[in-house]
C-alpha cells in the first residue's frame, strides 16, 4: 500500500517537472525594445500624425497619449505603441506594417473591427510617425 502511494507521488512530481521543462521550451517572449521609429518613415510628421489621429476621431475607440478624447475601451490603448511585437494581434510590428495596418487593417485581419477609416497613405505615415514615438 505504503510503496502504490509513493509510486504515485514519484510519478505526479515527474509529470509536473517535465510540464516546466516543456513550458521553459516555449518561444521566447516579445522583445520590449522598440522595433521602428519615426525616422524609418522618410518625410513623415509625428506632430501631424498626433492632430490626423484626433481629426479621425481614433480616441472614439482607443485611448491615444496625447490626444485628449473621451478614453473608450472598444480597441486596445495605444500606449507604448513602439514597444509591442505586433499590431492587431497578428502583423510583425514594423513602420511599414503600421502604415499597412492603418490603410487597411481588413486585409490584415478580417475579424478586426477597426474600419478602413479612407485615410491616404501620407496620413497614415503621418499616423504611424506619431505612433512610434509612444514608448
Amino acid at each position: 500500500m505504503r510503496d502504490a502511494a509513493a509510486s504515485r507521488r514519484v510519478r505526479a512530481l515527474l509529470g509536473i517537472g517535465m510540464c516546466f521543462l516543456l513550458a521553459a521550451c516555449g518561444p521566447e517572449a516579445p522583445s520590449l525594445a522598440p522595433l521602428g521609429s519615426p525616422a524609418d518613415l522618410a518625410g513623415a510628421d509625428p506632430g501631424r500624425g498626433r492632430r490626423l489621429i484626433g481629426d479621425y476621431g481614433c480616441v472614439a475607440c482607443h485611448t491615444v497619449p496625447g490626444v485628449s478624447g473621451p478614453g473608450s475601451a472598444v480597441g486596445p490603448p495605444l500606449k507604448n505603441m513602439a514597444l509591442r511585437a505586433y499590431i492587431g494581434g497578428v502583423l510583425p510590428n514594423t513602420p511599414a506594417n503600421l502604415v499597412r495596418w492603418l490603410l487597411d487593417p481588413a486585409a490584415v485581419d478580417p475579424l478586426t473591427a477597426m474600419p478602413d477609416m479612407g485615410m491616404s497613405d501620407e496620413e497614415a505615415k503621418n499616423i504611424a510617425a506619431y505612433l512610434l514615438t509612444l514608448r
